[in-house]
């Protein structure tokens, strides 16, 4: 039997066709590689996590650890020092690593009443205590996240990693660039009252070394102001939601 490919309904029949069978591959594909991608978006989080506390690949202090170091190093500086804390409380469980920052931030978006999840992860480091908190926000053109930790006393920042999922090459992708996340490190996210003010990406901040350490600003990054707005309104909002329980630790 010939068919008449001439006419309209066969192109909608073959249309539909080609989308069905698409579909279902990419639905397999996806199906059949779940299991891998979960695995490497663990191991990619163990090693944003280590990289804000210090911990990075031998040969390159700029590079990650190794992936198939990341869970036996995670072990070892973090282990299960994880929590989730809630107004202000603190609950140590191992499905701290398992909370999306995003996902939180959806659902307090749809529910202002939801009671938000905040991952904490406490690391120890050459006998120091490294108080790491995952963050994300929004960038010029879509979002971006960042690890910062902090010292025993939060106050003063120990580490940070930063990227971005589509910020200008060159400008806002810089985020992720050594000499941006350095300027954080030492840098105090108090203010002279002891009072939280965390740390304001500034244009114009007259310390392009960074050698201020007490003035809560680093040193903007050229012709990308707001996708560095939205890394000091990260910064800012991400610290700050976990100032209730920093406090109870201070006491």
């Amino acid at each position: 039997m010939a068919f008449n490919t001439d006419k309209n309904s066969y192109t909608i029949i073959f249309a539909i066709a080609m989308v069905v069978v698409v579909g279902s591959l990419l639905a397999f594909t996806a199906s059949s590689l779940k299991d891998k991608i979960d695995a490497n978006k663990r191991t990619e989080k163990q090693q944003n996590i280590l990289f804000a506390m210090g911990v990075t690949d031998a040969e390159d202090p700029n590079e990650f650890v190794p992936a198939e170091k990341a869970q036996e190093l995670f072990d070892k500086y973090v282990g299960d020092e994880q929590y989730i804390v809630i107004n202000g409380d603190a609950q140590k469980t191992k499905e701290a690593f398992d909370v999306e920052v995003k996902k939180e931030n959806d659902k307090v978006k749809q529910d202002p009443n939801y009671q938000r999840k905040l991952p904490l992860f406490i690391g120890k480091k050459d006998g120091e205590e490294y108080y790491v908190v995952p963050m994300r926000g929004n960038g010029l053109w879509d979002a971006i996240w960042g690890y910062v930790s902090l010292d025993r006393d939060f106050k003063t920042v120990k580490g940070a990693f930063f990227d971005h999922k589509a910020e200008t090459p060159g400008l806002g992708a810089n985020i992720k660039e050594a000499y941006f996340r350095e300027d954080f490190i030492g840098e105090s996210i108090l203010d002279a009252s002891g009072n939280y003010k965390g740390i304001t990406v500034k244009k114009g901040n007259g310390d392009p070394k960074n050698e201020r350490k007490d003035d809560n600003a680093v040193d903007a990054l050229a012709g990308a102001t707001i996708t560095g707005d939205g890394v000091t309104a990260m910064v800012k909002k991400g610290i700050k939601m976990y100032q209730p329980y920093f406090q109870t630790l201070k006491k």
